[in-house]
This record gives C-alpha cells, sequence and structure tokens, in this order.
C-alpha cells in the first residue's frame, strides 16, 4: 500500500502525526521506530541529516504514545540524592508540596579487596571483582540517613542525568526519584502546533501516576 504524501500546505507536524496514526502504516511498518524513520522521510526531502528532522519535528521525544524516553524513577541513595538551591526549582503552581524527611540508603553490602584490604559496597549480594581478584564479602552494612526533602516539586538537574527531577511518593508509600526531561533539546510549548503533538503522542489527557516520569513530562508541557 502506498505511504501517505504530504498535502499542500500542511504543517510537518500534522503530517507525521497523521502518517503515525494511518492504518495502513501501522500495518506495513508495527514497529513505531521504523514507522516514525519512514514517515520523517517522507515529510520532507530537503533535510538529509535524520537527527535534525527528529529534534524540528518531535522536539522532545522520538516514543510514540508512550514516554519510555521521557526519563526514570530511582530509589534515593547516597550517590543520586541530590539537595537543589530554591534557584533550582521550578514554579508549577501546585499547593501540594510537602518537606519531608527521606529515608536515604548510605551503603548495603560490604566486599573487601583480599590483598589491598580496600572496602567496596554494592546495593545486591554478588560475586565482584576488582583488578582481576574476587572481592571478599563481609557482611550486610546497610545505613541509613534521614534528609529533608520537598515532594511534587521538580528542579533542574544540571549534571544530569536528566534535564529536570523530582521527589515523589510512589505506590508503596516510599520516596523516589523521578528524572525526566531531555537535556539536549528545549521544550518548546510556546509553540501551539509543538505543544499539540506532544501531549497527544504521549497522551497527556491520561498522564498516569506521579511516579512516573511520564507524568511530569506531560505537566511540563
Amino acid at each position: 500500500m502506498p505511504i501517505p504524501e504530504k498535502r499542500e500546505k500542511e504543517d510537518k507536524q500534522e503530517f507525521v502525526a497523521r502518517c503515525m496514526g494511518s492504518e495502513i502504516m501501522k500495518k506495513d511498518y508495527p514497529d513505531n521506530k521504523q514507522r516514525i524513520a519512514v514517515c520523517l522521510s517522507q515529510s520532507t526531502k530537503t533535510k538529509s541529516n535524520f537527527f535534525d528532522q527528529v529534534l524540528d519535528i518531535l522536539g522532545f521525544s522520538l516514543s510514540y504514545n508512550d514516554c519510555e524516553s521521557c526519563g526514570d524513577s530511582e530509589e534515593i541513595t547516597s550517590s543520586n540524592i541530590i539537595i537543589p538551591k530554591n534557584t533550582d526549582y521550578l514554579d508549577y503552581h501546585d499547593t501540594d508540596t510537602e518537606e519531608i524527611d527521606a529515608e536515604l540508603i548510605i551503603a548495603k553490602y560490604e566486599y573487601e579487596d583480599p590483598v589491598t584490604h580496600e572496602v567496596f559496597y554494592f546495593n545486591k549480594i554478588g560475586n565482584y571483582k576488582k583488578n582481576n581478584r574476587y572481592l571478599v564479602f563481609q557482611g550486610k552494612a546497610s545505613e541509613y540517613q534521614n534528609r529533608k526533602v520537598t515532594l511534587n516539586k521538580p528542579f533542574r538537574t544540571p549534571k544530569g542525568p536528566k534535564k529536570f527531577s523530582v521527589y515523589v511518593k510512589n505506590e508503596k508509600g516510599n520516596i523516589v526519584k523521578v528524572n525526566f526531561g531531555d537535556p539536549n533539546m528545549k521544550i518548546k510549548k510556546y509553540i501551539p502546533e509543538r505543544r499539540k503533538s506532544f501531549r497527544a503522542r504521549h497522551n497527556c489527557d491520561n498522564p498516569g501516576p506521579k511516579w512516573k516520569a511520564r507524568y511530569w513530562s506531560c505537566k511540563a508541557w
């Protein structure tokens, strides 16, 4: 079956959305990444750089109707906890922010180098090697420390892993850090067509729970 063609005066974003939603394309190209590559190629013949097309048309994410690339959520540990400055916080005009003590995991399991006696800590029990030597398990060494964090208030993370992070409670009531937003791309919600396209691709009318990156990515748009 023929691939949809861009109509005269049709916006590139509108064409890509129409092409991606085409039943013919879904049948012929069931893989989202393959389908989006074909639609992007069909949308313009003037750009030879595929990545430039992605940035120009999709902006924030390569995914379609999902948001796996938006980010992730992780358990708070000593290596990933961030205490942001006041200037790092984003103003989402929320009223459900709350300052709370988070139980910070310092370490879990201790291992020792049998030659140098250097100590290492790991989150899981396993067989670990350093300098081509197996480390010797020394036992459980979990330590906990309370640190104050503000829930439901996103903040910028210049050092990554994503553009923004936010502390929230997950479905089990535990505090986790949700990382979201591509640090290499700009949010262009001031362009109505791009905002509409992003929100449609990620089903932002139903953004899911707060402990998922899609919720906060949708909120940003």
